[in-house]
């Protein structure tokens, strides 16, 4: 029987490498719902060929232009958030994949967990915003959270097996993008072009530039937290510019296991999408030998401090976290739109840090209007920034 899934994000990296996985196992997967952003006519395109029931779009007037495309097609097509929420939760479907960039995902992946999904879990923000109310609310509902960021799968997948024995702390592996060597001063005048130009992935702009600043480390650091149940000292980073072992887990005795393998988001996915089974992917084996060596480093936090921001945000808890993610998503887009330098991403977001009052975290309304004041916070600081600058 094959397996139903909810494609949220179908149009981005991740959704489009979920569909190559479709396509290589018709007879494993079938598409019961599909949502997409900006490229509504990449979306049309995945409608007609995998003919879900559901889609889902951003805004009325997309949901009008894609069923004039449809014409007469019974795809029924659904809005804003309440169309995600229903295209996660849809019937039928047996894993919701959560590919929504940003904290925009959390609202619908915690209604798919509601209606008793498994999640195949590609948006860390869910976890980085409501962490413990996600998780505790998969315990609830018996659903399994399936680890999609290479990082996490690796984790994971090193774990296997190994119940009962103590973990002494995880090891994510980060390539330094593409600013790992190059001298500080020169950062101050990046460009959008160098800092998109990523030596390893190809991924959409936003986390891109979060590889660039390894925000993206940080906030991986924070799901690692939740995901895996460990404390932020459990929890190290190293710089490995290759990308091959994705990462590690040191048990109490010392032992270290670790997931290789080329770096190629498929992997990832269709382990999510297919454990505990593994399923023949059309990869290129893995050649250490052509390789030669292996190599790692430390992360220079003053080259990277954002990811000193986000173990600061998860020492403070409570809030903070979702305030983190925020203020990043708005400093982000700020310098994709030119309208800041690369070097005060950091600095934006430690100073949304530094004004927010801590509160505790009791429901995903509390993370949604944190959401909504780091959001506020961060713009009016970068006006303000602009004025200052005029």
């Amino acid at each position: 029987m094959r397996k139903g899934l909810a494609l949220l994000g179908a149009t981005g990296s991740i959704g489009c490498s979920t569909l190559e996985i479709v396509d290589a196992h018709p007879d494993r997967f079938r598409v019961c719902s599909l949502t997409g952003g900006r490229n509504l006519q990449r979306l049309l395109e995945q409608v007609r060929c995998y003919r879900p029931s559901l889609v889902g779009v951003l805004t009325a007037r997309d949901a009008e232009w894609l069923r004039a495309e449809l014409r007469d097609d019974a795809i029924e097509v659904c809005h804003g958030e309440e169309g995600l929420v229903r295209c996660a939760a849809v019937p039928g479907a047996d894993i919701t994949v959560s590919a929504i960039v940003g904290a925009a995902g959390l609202v619908p992946t915690m209604a798919a967990i509601e209606a008793g999904k498994d999640i195949a879990l590609a948006n860390k923000e869910t976890l980085v915003t409501a962490g413990p109310l996600v998780m505790a609310a998969a315990r609830r509902r018996g659903v399994s959270i399936l680890p999609v960021d290479s990082e996490h799968s690796a984790i994971f997948q090193s774990l296997q097996g190994q119940q009962g024995n103590a973990v002494r702390r995880v090891i994510l592996t980060a390539s330094g993008g593409p600013f790992r060597e190059t001298c500080l001063a020169d950062l101050q005048s990046v460009t959008l072009a160098q800092a998109l130009n990523h030596p390893n992935w190809s991924m959409g702009q936003k986390i891109t530039i979060d590889s660039a600043t390894m925000m993206n480390k940080g906030l991986e650091v924070i799901e690692a937290r939740w995901l895996f149940d460990l404390e932020p000292r459990q929890i190290d980073v190293h710089i490995h510019p290759q990308s091959i072992i994705h990462s590690m887990v040191e048990y109490r005795d010392g032992s270290v296991i670790a997931q290789l393998g080329v770096p190629d988001m498929k992997a990832p996915i269709a382990y999510a999408l297919s454990y505990p089974e593994r399923i023949e992917l059309p990869l290129a084996p893995l050649d250490l030998c052509r390789l030669g060596q292996l190599t790692f480093s430390e992360p220079d936090p003053k080259r990277f401090g954002c990811l000193g921001l986000a173990y600061r945000a998860l020492e403070l808890g409570g809030t903070a976290p979702a305030v983190l993610n925020a203020a990043n998503e708005v400093v982000v887009q700020a310098f994709l739109d030119g309208l800041i330098g690369f070097m005060e991403i950091p600095k934006l977001i430690a100073s949304a840090l530094d004004r927010h009052q801590v509160q505790a975290l009791d429901s995903i309304d509390d993370a949604l209007q944190a959401d909504r004041w780091g959001r506020e916070q961060t713009r009016q600081l970068i006006e303000a920034g602009e004025e200052v600058a005029r």
